[in-house]
């Protein structure tokens, strides 16, 4: 082997899974999945890219120069896979509406999609060898998610980065067709850059750059495993590997747990454009306003239920720009108020001041109770000035798995990010190729369509 291993390390038994990948292996169910969220993702990256972050990062992406091989999601460059990825993973996770997983509500698609979609534009992929890419790169990222949290999140890590890396690797490898030895050296590879903090709330764009080196990191390793590069075989489980240094607690097992069964990739989707915790105060507010449609100007208080995981998160009431707005619950319960939603455009800077905006976030009181059944749970009590009250609890918000967003549902999302920036024709091109992604001999043909042309 041109690794270090005993040939039985927890790398030699993943990298040995995910070889065996192929498309008629792949469950329907997960077909389905990866193929919903293709859409989803490029929806979201073409908005997220005419962002402030966005266009920085394909700026970085454009000056850096180099090989014409993979497409900077809405703009009008092809620079090398690497970069792209990079680029693309931060335009992707720019306007708070990528996708979730259910365990830590890390987002699969910008550090996986962004790498396999370069890669496989960069080689020529067709769109199947794209979808089994996919699926190897969501499921292992979500593997290493389920062993490494919540201890990996609560020491202060971001899942989304420091478990996407081997994300990206595995899709990546999977597409370049490395051997099994060679998969086991791009994940030692993708140990050694794993990185990501929760440091990155406030007015920055902090958040927005987290997937962008995972994404890049995962194609980097995979590539140079390819050239003959060789990584440690025991980066999980060794003395001073992943779990040991990110995790006090972890569970190793889940990496290879159940490798004969089919994998069941839990993927759910954002319909509102904030951190996905809030969501679940959105919904309470969305169902007051839908069920008793209350004078806003009579409102006394609203008390904010959460469970304690996420209490003594969000609890800005004083955005200064749009990126706090987003992890902003006082705010987000606002705006979805007074306009019954929240999406993008209701986090806009030009908004962070209006005065009725300031004084329902005001009037928003967030307190504690262990008693949720959910992490994410919130119980919603609206107080008005006569002392009448309106409750709801959400438990489950929309989008997850028990309370789904249709295919109908997320078109519409994908049309509403798309056409402003693309036009009508290129977003009904787009969606009907990823519809029939299988029958795609090239994933060029679809990346060249999210070009600004």
């Amino acid at each position: 082997m041109n690794h270090t291993s005993t040939g039985n390390t927890i790398a030699d038994q993943v990298a040995a899974h995910f070889s065996k990948f192929n498309y008629d292996g792949l469950s329907e169910a997960s077909k389905k999945a990866v193929k919903r969220l293709l859409l989803d993702y490029i929806g979201v990256a073409i908005s997220g890219s005419q962002t402030e972050s966005g266009k920085v990062a394909r700026k970085f992406a454009a000056i850096t120069g180099g090989h014409t091989e993979s497409t900077l999601i809405g703009g009008d460059l092809r620079v090398p896979a690497m970069q792209a990825a990079f680029a693309n993973a931060i335009s992707s996770h720019s306007v708070e509406l990528d996708d979730i997983d259910v365990l830590a509500l890390f987002h699969f698609s910008p550090p996986v999609y962004s790498a396999a979609l370069a890669t496989a534009e960069q080689l020529g992929a067709s769109g199947r060898e794209l979808l089994v890419s996919l699926a190897a790169g969501c499921e292992m990222m979500e593997r290493l998610s389920k062993a490494a949290n919540s201890s990996l999140r609560n020491r202060g890590y971001h899942t989304t980065p420091t478990t996407g890396v081997f994300g990206a690797t595995i899709a990546t490898a999977y597409l370049q067709k490395l051997s099994v030895e060679q998969i086991v050296s791009a994940l030692g590879m993708a140990g050694a850059s794993a990185s990501g903090l929760m440091e990155m709330y406030g007015p920055s764009m902090q958040k927005r750059f987290n997937p962008g080196p995972a994404a890049r990191n995962g194609v980097t390793a995979a590539t140079m495993a390819q050239l003959g590069f060789t990584g440690a075989a025991t980066i999980f489980e060794g003395e001073r590997g992943f779990l040991a240094a990110f995790t006090d607690k972890n569970d190793p097992s889940q990496l290879t747990a159940d490798y004969a069964k089919p994998y069941q990739l839990d993927i759910e989707f954002k319909p509102y454009s904030c951190a996905r915790p809030i969501h679940n105060a959105i919904d309470c507010a969305l169902n007051i306003r839908r069920e008793h449609s209350p004078d806003l100007s009579r409102i006394k208080s609203i008390q904010m239920a959460r469970h304690p995981d996420w209490a003594h998160y969000h609890l800005n009431k004083r955005p200064q720009t749009y990126h706090e707005a987003q992890v902003s619950l006082p705010y987000s319960v606002a705006v979805a108020l007074l306009d019954g939603q929240a999406l993008f455009a209701q986090y806009n800077n030009a908004r962070l001041g209006e005065a009725e905006i300031l004084r329902l976030t005001d009037l928003v009181n967030i307190t504690v109770d262990a008693s949720l059944p959910r992490g994410v749970s919130c119980l919603m009590t609206m107080i008005m000035e006569d002392g009448s009250k309106y409750v709801s609890q959400v438990d489950y918000p929309k989008g997850s798995i028990q309370n789904s967003m249709s295919d109908a549902e997320l078109r519409a999302k994908f049309d509403s990010l798309v056409i402003p920036v693309l036009g009508t024709a290129r977003a009904t091109e787009i969606a009907n190729l990823v519809q029939s992604i299988e029958d795609c001999a090239n994933v060029g043909e679809l990346m060249k369509l999210t070009a600004k042309q």
